[in-house]
């Protein structure tokens, strides 16, 4: 099965970039944006010159408990940069999310807990909140993560949407917003 084809099946339809608009950012921002695969497990990834963002990440569930999820997160890890990440807040009726939330805390990542991340999906038009997780080498504050999710937003997530759904995502002030401290 196509790398893709695994992402499709297992991420809510709200998540999901279409392929055309991955096999776009692969072709034409192939200097930032990545992939890696392998049997049982597929990351999609931006490299910027200060961040790592994973876009998608996927361990079988056949391989989960393996120690290949860290491995993985281990090697972006040693690029020496923050690693931000979006994820499904922990949902107690679905145990994939609160392991997917234990498995990252395992790892060192943090909820940047005064960034919020609200987008409405052009798939089903649901409005979709995500918690952004952030691994970091430094002291990456929650200012300087929102700036780097702002970026990838706008350079990778919304690039050329119209041309692949039809109609734009909504603007970055409607989707990010960062609480005040306090």
């Amino acid at each position: 099965m196509h790398w893709y084809e695994k992402l499709n099946r297992y991420f809510p339809v709200e998540e999901m970039k279409s392929r055309a608009h991955v096999e776009a950012l692969l072709a034409e921002k192939g200097d930032v944006y990545h992939v890696d695969h392998g049997e049982h497990h597929v990351v999609l990834f931006v490299e910027g010159e200060r961040v790592v963002f994973v876009d998608y990440l996927l361990v079988a569930p056949e391989a989960r408990g393996q120690g290949l999820g860290k491995k993985l997160l281990d090697t972006l890890k040693a690029k020496g940069k923050p690693i931000l990440l979006e994820v499904e807040p922990a949902d107690y009726d679905d145990t994939d999310t609160v392991k997917r939330q234990r498995f990252y805390t395992r790892e060192g990542f943090r909820h940047v807990e005064r960034l919020r991340y609200r987008r409405r999906s052009l798939a089903t038009q649901a409005v979709n909140e995500l918690e952004i997780l952030l691994w970091s080498p430094d002291d990456t504050t929650d200012e300087e993560a929102f700036d780097l999710v702002r970026a990838v937003y706008e350079e990778i997530h919304t690039w050329r949407d119209r041309d692949f759904y039809g109609e734009s995502y909504q603007p970055t002030e409607e989707v990010l917003t960062l609480e005040s401290d306090g």
